[in-house]
Order: structure tokens, then sequence, then C-alpha cells
């Protein structure tokens, strides 16, 4: 399939791809992406969702991970003419992504994902973070992202650098070994205290013609706990969000589930409360990856890093905590 990128324009025929042992625990989307360099990425996401891409012969979803020896088939593919846009992301973009990383070493790169920067290109945008960084190092061939953030959310965004580290953390992740911590505004007083919602997630469950996410008995299995930090009156609460699954949109799916979506979410939120928060400055969705940390092969202390948060959200945060405090001395004084 690599032949493709320098090969005629038109419709290619079906062809098979082999996992090696480079391969083995890679997820298969991020294994076509990687091969097929000329189809867009929306594509491989429609031929896997349509059963269309097989795995030794049965139907496989975007999120099953290979196994070296594994025959893939890919179906016939229209390549798009070579446009005359850009082939590369932009120097802003990957002078931003430079600025970003938080962490860096021979196997791993941590980056603080801005906000509205897509870790990868696809679904109209040309380029994310990945290619970014692929930009900035030509010379680390095997350089692949760990997980994913959705495009609003800011913070810990893990990129492998080598294929074995990629395996190492996949497996991590599989085994729930990696503590993610993130923190989000939610609206409204959250009055439950610490508790854990264990709810499945179905994803593409189509509303209004909008693929979203929804708790469904038929979807994978989703775990969050949500531990209050602080309540700004009845507006909002300020929370702190550990997952041990990684689900496509899964915090924002069971806030909203539970009654009290995240502040500022465009999809599941509550735009009624969302405008009254916007007086104090959210002008964007408050959901941040705050920390990751998990243990590294052969290192005596687990390993962790923790991206600030941004000083827009924190800014919300403070305007909140001040109009806060004046109610509660105005009640005082009465």
């Amino acid at each position: 399939m690599d032949q493709y990128p320098n090969g005629p324009r038109g419709r290619t025929n079906v062809s098979y791809l082999q996992a090696t042992a480079g391969d083995a625990g890679q997820r298969i989307d991020n294994f076509l992406v990687r091969h097929l360099k000329d189809v867009p990425r929306s594509l491989v996401y429609r031929i896997l969702r349509t059963g269309e891409v097989r795995v030794n012969g049965r139907r496989a979803q975007p999120s099953y991970r290979l196994v070296e020896g594994d025959r893939i088939r890919v179906p016939p593919l229209e390549l798009a003419p070579r446009s005359a846009g850009p082939r590369q992301p932009s120097k802003s973009l990957q002078a931003l992504i430079a600025r970003s990383v938080l962490y860096e070493d021979r196997d791993l790169i941590v980056v603080n994902k801005p906000a509205g920067v897509a870790v990868h290109g696809g679904s109209g945008v040309s380029f994310g973070v990945i290619e970014a960084l692929r930009a900035l190092h030509p010379n680390l061939k095997e350089l692949d992202l760990v997980h994913r953030l959705d495009r609003e959310t800011s913070g810990c965004l893990l990129v492998a650098k080598r294929r074995a580290s990629l395996r190492e953390l996949h497996a991590l992740l599989r085994e729930r070994q990696m503590e993610k911590a993130y923190l989000a505004l939610l609206v409204g007083r959250w009055p439950f205290g610490t508790k854990t919602i264990d709810l499945p997630l179905k994803t593409n469950v189509r509303r209004g013609g909008e693929r979203v996410v929804q708790v469904h008995p038929e979807g994978q299995e989703a775990v969050s706990t949500f531990t209050p930090l602080e309540h700004f009156k009845t507006l909002a609460t300020l929370v702190s969000v550990s997952i041990q699954t990684g689900r496509t949109h899964q915090i924002r799916v069971h806030a909203a589930y539970a009654g009290y979506p995240v502040a500022g979410d465009e999809k599941y939120g509550d735009p009624d409360r969302d405008a009254k928060l916007k007086a104090y400055g959210l002008n964007r969705m408050f959901l941040h990856a705050h920390s990751v940390t998990f243990q590294r092969a052969g290192a005596p202390e687990p390993f962790s890093v923790t991206a600030p948060l941004p000083s827009e959200l924190q800014t919300v945060l403070d305007r909140l905590a001040q109009v806060s405090a004046r109610r509660s001395q105005a009640q005082l004084g009465r």
C-alpha cells in the first residue's frame, strides 16, 4: 500500500497487508492510516465502520489491536487527486506544538495539547499534533500517538517515539495500569460527593443526523470517578475525574448523563447554564487532561507528568471564586 503516494490517481484494487511483530498491539485504525498515506483519514474510518476491512476474513472494529501475522484485507479505494494545498503543517502550528512539549526522552514525548488543536488530521482538519511533531522530527519514523484527546480538550498527550515504546504503553492502557486524571468544570452544584459512574458507552449513535456517544447497554465498558474539589454556589463545580477506561467522549457523556454536563460542551452540554458562565470568561469547553502516571519498565519510581491549567480556564475559576466569596460575605453581613 505504500506505493500509492507515488502511484497514479484513481481507484485501487483489493489489497492485503500483513501485520509484523512491530505492529503487534497497534490499533488497526492507526495501522491503516500509517500505510494508506494518500487516503483521507475519514475514508479509513468509513471502510472500518462498514465492515469492508477484514482481518483474517472477519470484520474489524477500529479499536481492534493487531496480532503478529494478521492478514488485513483493504477494499478498493478512490484516491483523491493531488491538491495544490500544503503538504506540511504550518510553521505556526509546528512552533505552537514545540512550545507545548512538557517532557521528552529517547522513548516518549508528552505534549500539553492546546485546546482547539486536533491530535491528528482528518474530519476537516488537515494537520494536528502528530503531523506537527513528525515535521519537527523527520528522522523519527515511528513517531505515533499513544492515545487521543478531543479537539477542544487541553492537557497531557502521550506520543511514542519508537514502536517498542508504543507497545509498552498500549499494554499499560489495556491492563489499566496508567492513571489519567482530568480537571473539569461541571455546570450546577454536584451533589454526590465522590461518585463512580460505571455505564457502557456506544459510539456512532445517530441523534438528529449527528454521530454521538450515548450510554447504551450494548456499548463498551466505561468507568469514570468524579471527585468534587470546589463548589461555586449553584453555578458550577470543579471536579477531578479519573478514568479507568478511555472511551470516546467518556467524561463528557458520563457527566451529562448524571445531569451535570461539562461547562462549554457544545455537543452534550446545557446551553442555558453555559450562557451564565460566559460572564465569567468561559469561552471553551472546560476539560483538561491534568496528569498521567504509570510505571515504566525498569524504572525505580512511577513516571508522572502534570500539565498546568491553561490561563483562560484559571481565569474562569478565579472569577467564580471572587463572586462566590462576595456573596458569602454579603450573607454573613445580613
